[in-house]
């Protein structure tokens, strides 16, 4: 048997682990996953002398300023469904189906500004009220005969009821008119109208009503622009309107602090007279006011009911809405500077005054943080969290949207108007413009208050709201034939 042959061994020593050459034609921030750092990520074993302190600082303050701006579209949001946190809470902030019997006299303050292609009906459909005890007041400057020659005309047609009052005050405003009329005022309650307004024959009844069943000082009626279709504009104008009277002053009426709208206001003769009429330099004559009152401690009711409404107009165009919404928000400024909402007699007042006061600012400012934030996650180099959290204010806004959307449909079947598609398309598509218009707006107004410049910056009118629904108070040119006929 042959034995098999075995190799001997021998002394076999293993040879060095091969290991890939590195790539010296490649960049590390080439290689993927390599030398990347999420600007997201801090680790906490870096050295404290690393951080950038400046870059850390204002990554907080974009965070701070995104939560507060939160908190105002949320209030904003919680402001424009006050009126529907129930079907009682919304029934309560309307007129009470069958007024009482009269009980008050009423003086109705009309001024009026190169106003000849509306006033005229105005002054006709104020005269035509069912109250049995109205006087009117036209007030018309010295240097505008145009406007005094309509008043004039329908003093004519009207002798029992309206009567005529110059203002001959340099410069001119609205303040200073009414207070140059307010010694004529004979009624219990004066009531303040605009030129070009659409008033329901039976509103006062229902004014008279809520002051005696209240016993109230100060009625604040509801008012809404209705020519939706003008522009793009004019549609969230409607909307502000809508939600501003429908909602928002019950909530402020509710809270004992209130900015008075500009027309359709009613309060006892006794407190104007008291409280020397309206501040003759400020801008928002309405707001300073209901502040002053409210500071007083006078009580103000709200009553909106779409059938009684006052119907007006939106600014014929974008630059006068632009000088409109500057005088409100600069009177404003100023209501907020003269400081009478100090003594008001709780310090959450006081804090909620202080908070109001500033919310035309506050809104422009949190309509501007959304393409802001949109700029910053898509273009600058901030942490992914950062740039995240200054995303917290859409969802406010997102839900408010929604809101408007339902509120278009709601005034278009209060009001008789068919709401098409392409209007839905305006409102959504006008959201950020608007906003971003709106803080245009209020820094001119900031401006305008630093440079001390307080002139009135009128608003033009031209009755468009009264081509835009031809069915606005039907009964109202029935009343005033007859009134004129009698």
């Amino acid at each position: 048997m042959r034995t098999p042959f075995i190799a001997p061994l021998t002394d076999v020593t293993p040879g060095p682990l091969l290991t890939p050459e590195p790539d010296t034609a490649r960049a590390p921030s080439d290689l993927p996953n390599r030398d990347v750092v999420d600007p997201g990520l801090v680790d906490a074993a870096q050295d404290a002398a690393g951080l950038d302190w400046a870059a850390l600082a204002g990554y907080c303050a974009l965070v701070m300023l995104a939560l507060a701006l939160t908190a105002v579209a949320a209030t904003t949001l919680w402001w424009m469904l006050y009126a529907w946190r129930s079907k009682g809470t919304l029934e309560s902030t309307g007129f009470s189906k069958k007024p009482h019997e009269p009980v008050n006299t009423f003086t109705l303050l009309v001024p009026g500004r190169h106003e000849e292609e509306v006033m005229g009906q105005t002054l006709d459909t104020l005269a035509a009220q069912t109250h049995p005890r109205v006087q009117i007041i036209a007030i018309v400057g010295h240097d505008d005969p145009g406007t005094e020659a309509v008043a004039r005309d329908a003093a004519a047609r009207h002798p029992d009821r309206i009567e005529v009052v110059v203002d001959d005050s340099v410069p001119k405003n609205k303040p200073k008119a009414l207070n140059r009329a307010l010694p004529f005022a004979t009624g219990d309650v004066v009531g303040v109208f605009d030129a070009e307004d659409e008033v329901h024959p039976d509103l006062l009844r229902h004014i008279d009503s809520r002051f005696t069943e209240t016993g109230a000082v100060v009625v604040q009626g509801g008012v809404q622009l209705m020519n939706f279709r003008t522009s793009w504009w004019s549609l969230r104008n409607v909307l502000e309107y809508y939600f501003w009277f429908r909602s928002r002053l019950h909530f402020h009426a509710g809270a004992k602090f209130i900015p008075l709208g500009g027309n359709t206001v009613f309060v006892r003769r006794e407190a104007l007279e008291r409280n020397d009429g309206w501040d003759p330099e400020c801008l928002a004559e309405d707001c300073e006011l209901g502040v002053r009152l409210s500071s007083q401690g006078a009580k103000v009711v709200v009553a909106y009911s779409p059938e009684y409404v006052t119907r007006e107009e939106t600014p014929g165009s974008l630059k006068s809405l632009y000088k409109q919404r500057t005088r409100w928000n600069q009177g404003f400024l100023q209501v907020l500077r003269k400081g009478e909402w100090r003594a008001l007699p709780h310090r959450s007042q006081r804090m909620f005054a202080r908070y109001m006061l500033a919310m035309p600012f506050l809104q422009a400012a949190t309509g501007l943080l959304i393409p802001l934030s949109v700029c910053l996650i898509l273009f600058a180099k901030v942490p992914t969290v950062v740039a995240l959290l200054t995303f917290i204010p859409l969802a406010p806004t997102l839900v408010t949207l929604a809101v408007e959307v339902a509120a278009l449909g709601e005034f278009g079947r209060l009001y008789g108007q068919k709401v098409r598609a392409r209007d839905y398309a305006r409102l959504v598509l006008g959201t950020i413009p608007f906003q971003v218009f709106l803080a245009v707006a209020a820094i001119r107004s900031v401006f305008r208050e630093v440079r001390g410049a307080r002139n009135w910056e009128k608003t033009e009118h031209t009755g468009a709201h009264r081509e835009s629904a031809p069915d606005a108070h039907p009964v109202t040119e029935k009343m005033v034939i007859q009134r004129v006929a009698a």
